[in-house]
């Protein structure tokens, strides 16, 4: 199968203004992302809609494209870049894998692992979970949960504990059973990326604010992998301080 990645990225942003191109250690953290996606994958794209990502990808040596300022979500963006990629290079890829743009430290294990998760020809859509260890990642909002079945389908996201523990202390919830937290890379093929882009936002997505709802309530499945890495994503200019002091 012919995998390509691709990295939305985007100028504005409420908390991190200019995120993409905030230095880290000597390179812009749009330059450590895709070097290394880079070092699994071969084809590799920076979608974005701002001139000056684009100068810094082509800077550094990297692929671009551009793209629309009006998209919703990263996956609209997504889209778009696999219809223009494709186009232009007259050439269909199978599978595209959205890295996200503030994760300068994801490992190429995780890229990896969410490939092999093709293996299986009836996988339409791939993500990563990692098992919870720390008891107050359970009832953090900012960390969605994820519940699967015994094929690695998952079976919900959501933002509360899932699923509740009857007659068991909070404090005890992560010991008394496993809590997967879901970390935020996908892959999909391509056809099916095309239809996810028609879907109108469903009553659960919105309630949540979990756009892979939007799928799951329209039928489509999600395979989950496991994965020993976090996902160390950064927000604010506070989060990178914070993890660079470390």
């Amino acid at each position: 199968m012919d995998f390509i990645g691709i990295i939305p990225a985007r100028y504005a942003s409420t908390r991190f203004p200019g995120k993409p191109l905030v230095n880290i250690n000597g390179k812009s953290m749009i330059q450590r992302v895709y070097e290394q996606v880079k070092l699994v994958i071969n084809d590799v794209y920076v979608a974005t809609d701002d001139n000056r990502i684009a100068n810094e990808v082509k800077q550094f040596g990297g692929k671009f494209i551009m793209t629309s300022e009006d998209h919703q979500s990263g996956t609209d963006r997504i889209a778009e870049a696999i219809n223009l990629i494709q186009k232009n290079l007259n050439k269909e890829f199978d599978v595209v894998i959205n890295i996200q743009g503030d994760e300068p430290f994801i490992q190429p294990e995780q890229i990896k692992e969410i490939i092999s998760c093709f293996d299986d020809v009836k996988t339409e859509i791939a993500t990563l979970v990692k098992k919870i260890d720390k008891q107050e990642d359970v009832f953090d909002i900012n960390k969605p949960k994820v519940i699967f079945d015994n094929r690695m389908n998952a079976i919900y996201f959501s933002r509360s504990p899932i699923p509740f523990l009857r007659n068991t202390e909070k404090e005890q919830w992560h010991l008394k059973h496993d809590f997967y937290k879901h970390i935020g890379m996908y892959a999909y093929k391509t056809e099916t990326l095309k239809e996810l882009t028609k879907l109108k936002q469903s009553p659960l997505e919105l309630a949540e604010s979990l756009e892979q709802l939007r799928w799951l309530e329209n039928g489509y499945k999600i395979r989950v992998i496991e994965t020993n890495f976090d996902s160390i994503g950064i927000d604010t200019p506070e989060d990178l301080e914070r993890i660079l002091n470390n």
